[in-house]
């Protein structure tokens, strides 16, 4: 006897086979071989399928000769019902080449009527079910790796490296952190185009939404940013085409993304920036830390067609930098009661951090947002950032 050894809680099994005489052996070494498993029986492939479509076992053992399926066509059928469960196949004694064939075509295994023995028959049953388990694992990991190629290509199309032509101007610290629920990257992105000129183009985004529909939108607009970058095309146009590029991929009307844009020239220090719905900045100088949201117009995709956006000039002074973030680094809560962490919270943390390395400060000011989110489980939503400052070099100076 091999019950002992079972190691399931009353698994069962699901018994397809017309003959009375037949189902009368399989009970019988049910009992003597696999006591305690559930076992359930019926004639044929149309009350199998009543049967599956109320309960689903952990094994079917199927006979391959029933009245309304012959052979190979009744596994297949089994198939198509569920491949979740194990499927053991009964077969005559002069059909072992056709419970092999059963085999390859998804069963687990295959038994011959008239030669099984109790303990063959329990542990036939046993690894069967332990096979299709093995399969449902090594699937799951299959579609877990896959996701995880998928997440590294759209990370490469939403956080690309920077595009710097020319000596390098900037220092350049780019973050980004998947909010705790996302297994898939949100629609955060941000790029770097330097000129060969010395001029710097900097973008960064957020596709409302989270899921493969607004990554995928995510990375259309950084691509198109960037061409037009490329294409020598700046300020409002620029935004009035990308916002028809988010028009063309959005999959619902609801999708609308933020857009911060920013012209850097090193010559006379300034940023020339534009704000579409996306949140203000954080400018780093010698005299402190300053919040900066300059005016700007609505998000791409609220007033399609209509809406407009103001260029502004930032003085950009040696030795400062400036930060653009997307809002997922303060909405998420600060501690236990639920309050949102907030703009100006997100000041008293930013002041409190006194790394002057531009690397330090920002992963210093991540680390605590995070940790004053961690008593609520963490941040809700995905962050990126991005930090440019003049090269320390001296590259920034007037030429």
């Amino acid at each position: 006897m091999v019950g002992a050894d079972w190691p399931w809680q009353q698994p069962s099994v699901l018994l397809i086979e017309d003959d009375p005489g037949d189902a009368l052996l399989v009970e019988e070494l049910v009992v003597d071989g696999a006591p305690g498993l559930r076992l359930d029986w019926v004639r044929s492939l149309a009350e199998a399928a009543e049967h599956l479509a109320s309960a689903e076992p952990d094994c079917v053992l199927l006979d391959l000769h029933l009245p309304d399926a012959k052979g190979l066509e009744a596994v297949e059928r089994i198939r198509r019902h569920t491949d979740q469960v194990a499927i053991v196949v009964m077969t005559g004694l002069d059909q072992e080449q056709t419970g092999l064939a059963a085999v390859a075509a998804g069963a687990q295994d295959y038994l011959v009527k008239g030669r099984v023995e109790p303990e063959l028959f329990g542990r036939a049953v046993r690894y069967a079910i332990q096979r299709k388990q093995a399969e449902r694992t090594s699937a799951a990991l299959q579609a877990s790796n896959m996701r995880a190629q998928e997440n590294a290509r759209l990370e490469r199309g939403l956080l690309p490296t920077p595009l710097l032509r020319g000596q390098r101007v900037v220092d350049i610290v780019a973050r980004y952190r998947p909010g705790r629920a996302h297994s898939l990257l949100g629609g955060d992105f941000y790029d770097v185009v330097q000129d060969a000129d010395g001029t710097v183009h900097a973008v960064i985004g957020d596709v409302s939404g989270h899921g493969p529909d607004e990554a995928a939108t995510g990375v259309a607009l950084r691509l198109a940013w960037r061409t037009l970058v490329l294409s020598g095309v700046t300020g409002a146009r620029q935004l009035r085409l990308l916002e028809q590029v988010l028009l063309a991929e959005r999959t619902g009307k609801q999708t609308f993304a933020t857009v911060t844009s920013l012209v850097l020239y090193p010559g006379d220090r300034r940023a020339q920036v534009l704000r579409a719905g996306h949140p203000g900045m954080l400018l780093r100088s010698a005299s402190g830390l300053t919040w900066v949201e300059v005016p700007g117009g609505p998000a791409l995709g609220f007033l399609p067609g209509r809406a407009e956006w103001p260029v502004h000039d930032l003085e950009l002074p040696l030795g400062s930098g400036l930060m653009v973030f997307t809002d997922g680094l303060f909405e998420g809560y600060a501690g236990t009661d639920r309050e949102r962490l907030g703009e100006q919270g997100l000041m008293e943390v930013a002041r409190a951090v006194r790394a002057a390395d531009p690397d330090w400060f920002v992963d210093e000011l991540i680390g605590r947002v995070e940790a004053l989110a961690g008593a609520s489980g963490g941040l809700d939503d995905d962050v990126a950032i991005l930090y440019l400052g003049w090269n320390g070099d001296g590259q920034g100076q007037d030429r």
